[in-house]
């Protein structure tokens, strides 16, 4: 049954990830297209979500994030764009798009990439109290544009969330981009075209995937990398879900389920639920990931841990995955392995029990191999949600320091 809140976001992060046509001017909503697919980013609706003064926004940040760096206050809308699903076939999605009320006309801009996120309401458009509301409001605050995509299949966009699928978060991510430029030219404003793209947990991979995307020059006609800050994120893939069979992690048992389930509607990983989930839970699971059950409703319902949760034929599997599984995870377990021609710091937390922090020297250790500069901070002694809030303020400097020297 679906809650119309949710007081807990235990699921808050970890595992991944998202092709994009063509806005070639803000005023048109769709000019041309790649790979066959039109239209991706045009407007499809804006509401306005949030209007705040600088008061009002340090008055959000007050005892979760550091709110010293707060200047303007924030209008933040509610949009419905065009983009694709993992098939590559047309659907909708939504995000938050925030503005700093100053008087620049033309804004640096920022793509916010969230984390796990089981309930679809749980996400920065729809969700006042989210980190990634907060993250969009800390950002725009500090006079940037801000396009937090909800992804495929949460918020109010249509079908299933394609949990970790790289081609539906590239074009969520960046056909969000096309769609906040359109609605900062309807408020006579423009976007800069260099993006400063952060993200958080699964957003942490979405970072380098859409950062690749837009160095490549092959995403968008107008939008280009400026810089790459990922935070907390499971840059080994293979690794992570091969942690959680074996219950290594925090909620090992949850993230494998949504994962597994996801992946199984992409990818056809088991024929039937019994094939791979214990009784009774075989029955319930797929239908609990169904995107109107809070993270609290599901951890109520199921059980922690992997093994008590999966067939131990499965948890096998995925401790040495073969066939689709393996040739789909490669790509994600990659994310890193490229040379961005722009500024990068990765942000991890040592007391981070849901991602390690060996996920942040893997992908530190990828992008030096390719002879990419990089920094690797770790903020301190804090747990997954913990390191996320301790990182933003740092971000924000870093994206500062980044501009100075552009």
């Amino acid at each position: 049954m679906t809650s119309r809140r949710t007081k807990t976001r235990i699921l808050a992060g970890a595992a991944v990830l998202g092709s994009v046509s063509a806005l070639a001017t803000p005023a048109s909503a769709a000019a041309g297209s790649h790979s066959g697919r039109a239209q991706g980013g045009a407007v499809v609706s804006v509401e306005q979500a949030a209007d705040l003064t600088a008061e009002e926004v340090s008055g959000e940040l007050r005892g979760k994030i550091d709110s010293s760096q707060v200047r303007y206050g924030v209008t933040a809308y509610r949009v419905t764009y065009r983009t694709t699903d993992s098939a590559g076939s047309p659907t909708t999605a939504s995000q938050l798009v925030a503005l700093p009320k100053n008087k620049a006309r033309h804004l640096s801009t920022v793509s916010w990439l969230h984390g796990t996120t089981v309930y679809r309401k749980d996400v920065a458009s729809e969700n006042p109290k989210s980190n990634d509301r907060l993250a969009a409001l800390l950002f725009a605050s500090t006079g940037r544009a801000v396009s937090a995509p909800d992804y495929v299949g949460l918020g109010s966009g249509e079908g299933f969330h394609p949990y970790g699928d790289p081609r539906a978060t590239v074009a969520a991510s960046v056909d969000g981009l096309r769609a906040a430029r359109t609605v900062a030219h309807r408020n006579g404003r423009e976007l800069k075209r260099k993006v400063q793209v952060s993200g958080f947990s699964q957003g942490g991979p979405a970072t380098m995937l859409v950062g690749r995307a837009l160095q490549q020059e092959s995403a968008d006609p107008y939008f280009r990398l400026g810089v790459l800050a990922p935070v907390s994120g499971p840059y080994n893939l293979s690794a992570f879900e091969a942690a959680a069979a074996d219950d290594k992690i925090a909620k090992s048992g949850i993230y494998l389920a949504y994962f597994v389930t996801a992946w199984n509607k992409m990818y056809g990983l088991y024929a039937s639920p019994g094939d791979v989930f214990r009784s009774p839970y075989d029955r319930k699971v797929e239908g609990l990931f169904d995107g109107h059950h809070t993270a609290g409703q599901i951890v109520s319902e199921l059980p922690a841990a992997s093994k008590d949760l999966f067939t131990e034929d499965f948890l096998n599997k995925i401790r040495k995955p073969e066939g689709v599984l393996k040739d789909k995870l490669r790509p994600m377990d990659n994310t890193c392995d490229w040379r961005p021609n722009v500024p990068v710091e990765i942000f991890h937390g040592r007391g981070d029990k849901d991602v390690d922090f060996s996920h942040a020297a893997y992908c530190a250790s990828q992008l030096t191999r390719n002879g990419a500069a990089r920094r690797l901070t770790d903020v301190g002694d804090y747990d997954h949600n913990g390191s996320v809030r301790q990182a933003l303020p740092r971000i924000v400097r870093f994206f500062d320091e980044s501009a100075k020297t552009d």
